[in-house]
Protein backbone atom coordinates (compact mmCIF):
# COMPACT_ATOMS: atom_id res chain seq x y z
CA UNK A 1 0.00 0.00 0.00
CA UNK A 2 1.27 3.48 -0.86
CA UNK A 3 -0.02 7.00 -0.33
CA UNK A 4 1.41 8.06 -3.71
CA UNK A 5 -0.70 6.81 -6.60
CA UNK A 6 -1.88 7.82 -10.04
CA UNK A 7 -5.43 9.15 -10.19
CA UNK A 8 -6.77 9.77 -13.70
CA UNK A 9 -3.23 9.51 -15.05
CA UNK A 10 -1.71 12.02 -12.62
CA UNK A 11 0.40 11.25 -9.54
CA UNK A 12 -1.17 12.29 -6.26
CA UNK A 13 -0.03 12.44 -2.65
CA UNK A 14 -3.04 10.86 -0.96
CA UNK A 15 -5.81 12.87 -2.68
CA UNK A 16 -3.72 15.94 -3.50
CA UNK A 17 -2.41 16.56 -7.04
CA UNK A 18 1.37 16.93 -7.19
CA UNK A 19 0.96 19.32 -10.13
CA UNK A 20 -1.16 21.56 -7.92
CA UNK A 21 1.45 21.42 -5.15
CA UNK A 22 4.20 22.37 -7.60
CA UNK A 23 2.13 25.29 -8.90
CA UNK A 24 1.41 26.49 -5.36
CA UNK A 25 4.77 25.95 -3.67
CA UNK A 26 7.30 25.63 -6.49
CA UNK A 27 10.07 23.07 -6.99
CA UNK A 28 12.18 21.43 -5.73
CA UNK A 29 9.61 20.43 -3.13
CA UNK A 30 9.54 17.73 -0.46
CA UNK A 31 6.08 16.21 -0.07
CA UNK A 32 5.14 13.98 2.88
CA UNK A 33 2.06 11.85 3.52
CA UNK A 34 0.83 12.01 7.10
CA UNK A 35 -1.23 8.83 6.63
CA UNK A 36 1.86 6.89 5.50
CA UNK A 37 3.86 8.07 8.51
CA UNK A 38 1.10 6.92 10.82
CA UNK A 39 0.60 3.61 9.01
CA UNK A 40 4.30 2.70 9.16
CA UNK A 41 4.66 3.62 12.83
CA UNK A 42 1.58 1.62 13.78
CA UNK A 43 2.78 -1.39 11.75
CA UNK A 44 5.97 -1.52 13.82
CA UNK A 45 4.21 -0.86 17.11
CA UNK A 46 1.45 -3.43 16.54
CA UNK A 47 3.95 -6.12 15.46
CA UNK A 48 5.03 -6.44 19.10
CA UNK A 49 1.54 -7.34 20.25
CA UNK A 50 1.44 -7.34 24.04
CA UNK A 51 5.21 -7.73 24.48
CA UNK A 52 6.53 -4.74 26.51
CA UNK A 53 8.24 -2.36 24.11
CA UNK A 54 8.82 1.22 23.04
CA UNK A 55 9.27 2.61 19.54
CA UNK A 56 12.00 5.28 19.51
CA UNK A 57 11.76 7.09 16.16
CA UNK A 58 15.26 7.96 14.87
CA UNK A 59 15.02 11.73 14.59
CA UNK A 60 18.01 12.01 12.25
CA UNK A 61 15.95 10.38 9.48
CA UNK A 62 13.62 13.38 9.24
CA UNK A 63 13.52 16.01 11.96
CA UNK A 64 10.86 18.40 10.67
CA UNK A 65 8.74 19.58 13.60
CA UNK A 66 5.52 18.53 11.86
CA UNK A 67 6.84 14.98 11.35
CA UNK A 68 7.89 14.79 15.00
CA UNK A 69 4.52 16.17 16.09
CA UNK A 70 2.63 13.47 14.18
CA UNK A 71 4.71 10.74 15.81
CA UNK A 72 4.52 12.28 19.29
CA UNK A 73 0.73 12.29 19.00
CA UNK A 74 0.89 8.55 18.26
CA UNK A 75 2.80 8.02 21.51
CA UNK A 76 6.21 7.48 19.94
CA UNK A 77 9.48 7.75 21.76
CA UNK A 78 12.50 9.29 20.07
CA UNK A 79 16.13 8.32 19.42
CA UNK A 80 18.29 11.44 19.31
CA UNK A 81 21.95 12.06 18.50
CA UNK A 82 22.34 15.72 19.46
CA UNK A 83 21.11 18.39 21.82
CA UNK A 84 19.43 20.11 18.89
CA UNK A 85 17.38 16.99 18.17
CA UNK A 86 16.28 16.87 21.82
CA UNK A 87 15.12 20.47 21.62
CA UNK A 88 13.20 19.64 18.43
CA UNK A 89 11.47 16.70 20.11
CA UNK A 90 10.45 18.82 23.08
CA UNK A 91 9.24 21.65 20.84
CA UNK A 92 7.10 19.14 18.87
CA UNK A 93 5.39 17.85 22.02
CA UNK A 94 7.50 14.75 22.63
CA UNK A 95 8.27 13.74 26.18
CA UNK A 96 11.86 13.58 27.42
CA UNK A 97 10.94 10.47 29.40
CA UNK A 98 10.53 8.70 26.04
CA UNK A 99 13.92 9.78 24.65
CA UNK A 100 17.13 7.76 24.30
CA UNK A 101 20.29 9.75 23.56
CA UNK A 102 22.78 8.03 21.23
CA UNK A 103 25.94 9.25 19.49
CA UNK A 104 29.69 9.09 20.03
CA UNK A 105 30.56 12.72 20.80
CA UNK A 106 28.08 14.10 23.32
CA UNK A 107 29.35 17.41 24.71
CA UNK A 108 29.06 18.45 28.36
CA UNK A 109 26.42 20.98 27.33
CA UNK A 110 24.36 18.33 25.54
CA UNK A 111 24.63 15.92 28.46
CA UNK A 112 23.60 18.62 30.90
CA UNK A 113 20.54 19.43 28.77
CA UNK A 114 19.60 15.75 28.53
CA UNK A 115 20.00 15.08 32.24
CA UNK A 116 18.16 18.27 33.26
CA UNK A 117 15.25 17.42 30.94
CA UNK A 118 15.10 13.86 32.29
CA UNK A 119 15.68 11.74 29.20
CA UNK A 120 14.92 8.06 29.67
CA UNK A 121 18.44 6.84 28.89
CA UNK A 122 21.81 8.06 27.65
CA UNK A 123 23.54 5.39 25.57
CA UNK A 124 27.24 5.63 26.45
CA UNK A 125 29.75 4.59 23.80
CA UNK A 126 33.10 4.76 25.65
CA UNK A 127 34.69 4.82 29.09
CA UNK A 128 35.57 8.48 28.54
CA UNK A 129 31.90 9.24 27.95
CA UNK A 130 30.89 7.37 31.10
CA UNK A 131 33.30 9.54 33.07
CA UNK A 132 31.89 12.68 31.47
CA UNK A 133 28.32 11.62 32.31
CA UNK A 134 29.42 11.06 35.90
CA UNK A 135 31.01 14.52 35.99
CA UNK A 136 27.92 16.29 34.67
CA UNK A 137 25.46 14.31 36.81
CA UNK A 138 27.56 14.97 39.92
CA UNK A 139 27.60 18.68 39.18
CA UNK A 140 23.81 18.59 38.84
CA UNK A 141 23.54 16.54 42.05
CA UNK A 142 21.50 13.83 40.38
CA UNK A 143 21.79 10.34 38.91
CA UNK A 144 21.94 9.78 35.14
CA UNK A 145 20.25 6.73 33.63
CA UNK A 146 22.68 5.10 31.24
CA UNK A 147 22.78 2.27 28.73
CA UNK A 148 26.00 0.73 27.42
CA UNK A 149 26.14 0.60 23.64
CA UNK A 150 28.08 -2.50 22.64
CA UNK A 151 29.64 -3.21 19.26
CA UNK A 152 29.01 -6.89 18.41
CA UNK A 153 31.20 -6.93 15.27
CA UNK A 154 28.32 -8.14 13.08
CA UNK A 155 28.37 -7.42 9.34
CA UNK A 156 24.96 -5.97 8.36
CA UNK A 157 25.65 -6.51 4.63
CA UNK A 158 24.86 -2.92 3.76
CA UNK A 159 26.77 0.11 2.46
CA UNK A 160 30.00 0.67 4.44
CA UNK A 161 29.02 4.26 5.24
CA UNK A 162 25.96 3.03 7.15
CA UNK A 163 27.51 -0.04 8.79
CA UNK A 164 27.88 0.78 12.48
CA UNK A 165 28.23 -2.56 14.26
CA UNK A 166 31.55 -3.85 12.95
CA UNK A 167 34.87 -3.73 14.78
CA UNK A 168 36.32 -0.96 12.58
CA UNK A 169 33.34 1.37 13.18
CA UNK A 170 33.59 4.30 15.58
CA UNK A 171 30.36 3.30 17.31
CA UNK A 172 29.86 1.36 20.53
CA UNK A 173 32.13 -0.43 22.99
CA UNK A 174 34.16 -3.42 21.86
CA UNK A 175 32.60 -6.62 23.20
CA UNK A 176 35.86 -7.71 24.83
CA UNK A 177 36.12 -4.40 26.68
CA UNK A 178 32.44 -3.96 27.45
CA UNK A 179 32.40 -5.97 30.67
CA UNK A 180 35.28 -3.91 32.08
CA UNK A 181 33.43 -0.72 31.12
CA UNK A 182 30.37 -2.13 32.86
CA UNK A 183 32.36 -2.68 36.08
CA UNK A 184 33.64 0.90 35.80
CA UNK A 185 30.12 2.24 35.41
CA UNK A 186 28.84 0.34 38.44
CA UNK A 187 31.39 2.14 40.61
CA UNK A 188 30.32 5.61 39.42
CA UNK A 189 28.10 7.12 42.14
CA UNK A 190 25.99 9.31 39.83
CA UNK A 191 25.44 6.75 37.07
CA UNK A 192 22.79 4.04 37.00
CA UNK A 193 23.15 1.34 34.34
CA UNK A 194 19.63 0.50 33.17
CA UNK A 195 20.10 -1.03 29.73
CA UNK A 196 22.18 -2.41 26.90
CA UNK A 197 22.07 -0.80 23.46
CA UNK A 198 23.15 -2.11 20.06
CA UNK A 199 22.74 -0.67 16.56
CA UNK A 200 24.56 -2.36 13.69
CA UNK A 201 23.67 -0.30 10.63
CA UNK A 202 20.99 0.90 8.27
CA UNK A 203 19.06 -0.26 5.18
CA UNK A 204 19.41 -3.91 6.26
CA UNK A 205 17.23 -6.19 4.12
CA UNK A 206 17.39 -9.53 5.95
CA UNK A 207 16.70 -10.47 9.56
CA UNK A 208 19.92 -12.50 10.00
CA UNK A 209 22.21 -9.59 11.03
CA UNK A 210 19.65 -8.45 13.59
CA UNK A 211 19.35 -11.88 15.21
CA UNK A 212 23.14 -12.39 15.19
CA UNK A 213 23.59 -9.07 16.99
CA UNK A 214 20.81 -9.89 19.43
CA UNK A 215 22.49 -13.17 20.35
CA UNK A 216 25.62 -11.18 21.24
CA UNK A 217 23.54 -8.77 23.31
CA UNK A 218 21.88 -11.61 25.21
CA UNK A 219 25.22 -13.25 25.96
CA UNK A 220 26.40 -9.96 27.40
CA UNK A 221 23.22 -9.62 29.44
CA UNK A 222 24.01 -13.02 31.01
CA UNK A 223 27.48 -11.76 31.95
CA UNK A 224 26.01 -8.64 33.53
CA UNK A 225 23.59 -10.71 35.55
CA UNK A 226 26.54 -12.76 36.81
CA UNK A 227 27.89 -9.46 38.18
CA UNK A 228 24.60 -8.82 39.93
CA UNK A 229 23.51 -6.05 37.54
CA UNK A 230 19.82 -6.07 36.71
CA UNK A 231 18.62 -4.27 33.59
CA UNK A 232 15.41 -2.44 32.81
CA UNK A 233 15.44 -2.64 29.00
CA UNK A 234 17.22 -3.68 25.82
CA UNK A 235 17.66 -1.06 23.11
CA UNK A 236 18.11 -3.01 19.87
CA UNK A 237 18.56 -0.04 17.56
CA UNK A 238 17.05 0.37 14.13
CA UNK A 239 18.21 -0.29 10.61
CA UNK A 240 15.35 -2.16 8.94
CA UNK A 241 15.54 -1.41 5.21
CA UNK A 242 12.87 -0.39 2.74
CA UNK A 243 12.14 -1.00 -0.93
CA UNK A 244 13.86 1.83 -2.79
CA UNK A 245 14.16 0.22 -6.18
CA UNK A 246 13.41 -3.49 -6.08
CA UNK A 247 14.77 -4.58 -2.66
CA UNK A 248 12.75 -7.12 -0.65
CA UNK A 249 13.21 -6.23 3.02
CA UNK A 250 11.38 -8.03 5.83
CA UNK A 251 8.02 -6.68 6.89
CA UNK A 252 7.57 -5.19 10.35
CA UNK A 253 5.94 -8.47 11.42
CA UNK A 254 8.86 -10.54 10.14
CA UNK A 255 11.46 -8.25 11.69
CA UNK A 256 9.80 -8.06 15.10
CA UNK A 257 8.92 -11.76 14.94
CA UNK A 258 12.61 -12.65 14.54
CA UNK A 259 13.49 -10.50 17.56
CA UNK A 260 10.77 -11.97 19.75
CA UNK A 261 11.67 -15.51 18.72
CA UNK A 262 15.26 -14.98 19.91
CA UNK A 263 14.07 -13.52 23.20
CA UNK A 264 11.62 -16.38 23.70
CA UNK A 265 14.26 -19.02 22.98
CA UNK A 266 16.49 -17.51 25.67
CA UNK A 267 13.67 -16.99 28.16
CA UNK A 268 14.22 -13.21 28.18
CA UNK A 269 11.29 -10.95 29.04
CA UNK A 270 13.03 -7.57 29.32
CA UNK A 271 11.22 -4.65 27.68
CA UNK A 272 12.60 -3.89 24.23
CA UNK A 273 13.17 -0.58 22.49
CA UNK A 274 13.81 -0.26 18.75
CA UNK A 275 14.82 2.81 16.74
CA UNK A 276 13.22 2.79 13.27
CA UNK A 277 13.70 5.91 11.18
CA UNK A 278 13.91 5.10 7.48
CA UNK A 279 11.21 2.42 7.82
CA UNK A 280 8.74 5.00 9.11
CA UNK A 281 9.39 8.02 6.92
CA UNK A 282 11.32 7.11 3.74
CA UNK A 283 8.36 5.93 1.67
CA UNK A 284 6.17 8.60 3.26
CA UNK A 285 7.97 11.27 1.25
CA UNK A 286 9.10 12.21 -2.24
CA UNK A 287 11.07 15.01 -3.83
CA UNK A 288 9.19 16.83 -6.56
CA UNK A 289 11.37 18.38 -9.27
CA UNK A 290 11.01 19.99 -12.69
CA UNK A 291 12.92 19.13 -15.86
CA UNK A 292 14.81 22.23 -17.00
CA UNK A 293 16.53 20.88 -20.12
CA UNK A 294 17.15 17.78 -22.19
CA UNK A 295 20.75 17.56 -23.31
CA UNK A 296 22.87 15.24 -25.46
CA UNK A 297 26.63 14.76 -25.40
CA UNK A 298 27.21 12.38 -28.27
CA UNK A 299 25.39 9.17 -27.40
CA UNK A 300 24.84 10.31 -23.80
CA UNK A 301 21.46 11.86 -22.99
CA UNK A 302 20.58 13.86 -19.90
CA UNK A 303 17.47 15.18 -18.24
CA UNK A 304 18.64 18.22 -16.27
CA UNK A 305 16.37 18.88 -13.29
CA UNK A 306 16.12 21.68 -10.73
CA UNK A 307 16.81 19.41 -7.73
CA UNK A 308 20.44 18.72 -6.97
CA UNK A 309 22.71 16.86 -4.60
CA UNK A 310 22.33 19.74 -2.15
CA UNK A 311 18.61 18.82 -1.98
CA UNK A 312 19.05 15.02 -1.95
CA UNK A 313 22.57 13.83 -1.16
CA UNK A 314 21.96 10.07 -0.94
CA UNK A 315 22.70 9.18 -4.61
CA UNK A 316 26.03 11.05 -4.53
CA UNK A 317 27.02 9.95 -1.03
CA UNK A 318 25.86 6.32 -0.97
CA UNK A 319 25.33 5.61 -4.68
CA UNK A 320 21.73 5.14 -3.58
CA UNK A 321 19.10 4.32 -6.21
CA UNK A 322 15.75 6.07 -5.99
CA UNK A 323 12.89 5.25 -8.33
CA UNK A 324 12.02 8.29 -10.47
CA UNK A 325 8.67 8.67 -12.22
CA UNK A 326 6.95 11.28 -14.33
CA UNK A 327 4.04 12.93 -12.51
CA UNK A 328 1.96 12.39 -15.65
CA UNK A 329 1.55 8.66 -16.24
CA UNK A 330 2.93 7.54 -19.59
CA UNK A 331 4.66 4.57 -21.21
CA UNK A 332 8.36 4.27 -20.25
CA UNK A 333 10.71 5.87 -22.74
CA UNK A 334 12.92 3.53 -24.72
CA UNK A 335 15.76 6.05 -24.50
CA UNK A 336 18.02 5.88 -21.45
CA UNK A 337 18.57 9.16 -19.66
CA UNK A 338 20.86 10.20 -16.84
CA UNK A 339 18.79 12.36 -14.51
CA UNK A 340 21.18 15.06 -13.31
CA UNK A 341 20.98 18.14 -11.14
CA UNK A 342 22.25 21.73 -11.40
CA UNK A 343 25.09 21.53 -8.85
CA UNK A 344 28.57 22.00 -10.29
CA UNK A 345 29.84 18.52 -9.40
CA UNK A 346 30.04 15.46 -11.63
CA UNK A 347 28.59 13.45 -8.75
CA UNK A 348 25.30 15.39 -8.96
CA UNK A 349 23.45 12.50 -10.62
CA UNK A 350 20.08 11.32 -9.31
CA UNK A 351 19.84 8.28 -11.59
CA UNK A 352 21.86 6.75 -14.39
CA UNK A 353 20.43 5.02 -17.47
CA UNK A 354 16.87 5.74 -16.42
CA UNK A 355 14.05 4.71 -18.76
CA UNK A 356 11.67 7.58 -18.24
CA UNK A 357 9.55 9.85 -20.37
CA UNK A 358 10.82 13.40 -19.82
CA UNK A 359 10.53 16.74 -21.57
CA UNK A 360 11.41 20.28 -20.49
CA UNK A 361 8.78 21.50 -18.02
CA UNK A 362 7.76 17.99 -16.95
CA UNK A 363 7.47 17.25 -13.24
CA UNK A 364 9.33 14.22 -11.93
CA UNK A 365 8.93 12.59 -8.54
CA UNK A 366 12.01 11.14 -6.85
CA UNK A 367 10.43 8.49 -4.66
CA UNK A 368 11.33 7.24 -1.17
CA UNK A 369 12.92 10.57 -0.25
CA UNK A 370 11.25 11.06 3.13
CA UNK A 371 14.31 9.84 5.06
CA UNK A 372 17.78 11.40 4.91
CA UNK A 373 16.55 13.84 2.26
CA UNK A 374 15.95 17.29 3.66
CA UNK A 375 17.91 16.42 6.81
CA UNK A 376 21.11 16.11 4.74
CA UNK A 377 20.32 19.12 2.53
CA UNK A 378 22.77 22.00 2.28
CA UNK A 379 23.21 25.40 0.68
CA UNK A 380 26.08 24.25 -1.55
CA UNK A 381 26.40 26.47 -4.63
CA UNK A 382 24.42 29.05 -2.59
CA UNK A 383 21.21 27.22 -3.38
CA UNK A 384 18.26 27.89 -1.04
CA UNK A 385 16.91 24.74 0.56
CA UNK A 386 13.58 23.38 -0.68
CA UNK A 387 10.18 23.85 0.88
CA UNK A 388 8.42 20.98 2.67
CA UNK A 389 4.71 20.17 2.53
CA UNK A 390 2.61 17.59 4.37
CA UNK A 391 -0.66 16.23 3.04
CA UNK A 392 -3.52 14.35 4.64
CA UNK A 393 -6.47 13.19 2.57
CA UNK A 394 -7.31 16.20 0.35
CA UNK A 395 -5.51 18.82 2.47
CA UNK A 396 -1.97 20.16 2.22
CA UNK A 397 0.01 22.31 4.60
CA UNK A 398 3.36 24.09 4.20
CA UNK A 399 5.56 22.79 7.03
CA UNK A 400 8.74 24.61 5.99
CA UNK A 401 8.92 27.57 3.66
CA UNK A 402 11.45 27.74 0.86
CA UNK A 403 14.61 29.57 1.85
CA UNK A 404 15.32 33.05 0.50
CA UNK A 405 18.56 34.89 -0.22
CA UNK A 406 18.18 36.53 3.18
CA UNK A 407 18.17 33.08 4.75
CA UNK A 408 21.35 32.17 2.86
CA UNK A 409 23.35 35.10 4.29
CA UNK A 410 21.74 35.35 7.72
CA UNK A 411 24.47 35.33 10.35
CA UNK A 412 27.17 36.48 7.93
CA UNK A 413 28.83 39.90 8.10
CA UNK A 414 31.52 41.83 6.29
CA UNK A 415 35.05 42.01 7.63
CA UNK A 416 35.56 45.30 9.43
CA UNK A 417 39.03 46.57 8.62
CA UNK A 418 40.85 48.97 10.96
Amino acid sequence: MSSFNYIDGELHAEQVSLRQLAAQFGTPLYVYSRSELERQWRAMDEAFGDYPHQIYYAVKANSNLAVLQVLAQLGSGFDIVSGGELQRVLAAGGGAEKVVFSGVAKSEQELELAIREGVHCINAESEAELNRIQLVASRLQTTARVGLRINPDVDPKTHPYISTGMAEAKFGINMQAALARCRTAVDLPNVEIIGIACHIGSQIVTTTPFTEALQCVLEFVDQMQDLGISLQHLDLGGGLGIDYNGESPPSAQQYVGAILSCLHDRGVTLPVGIEPGRFICANAGLLLTQVEYLKSNGDKRFAVIDAGMNDLLRPALYQAEHRIVNVIESAPSQKCLDVVGPVCESSDVMARQCNIAAAPGDLLAIMSAGAYGFGMASNYNSRPRAAEVMVQNDRSSLIRRRESFEDLVRGEQFFEAD
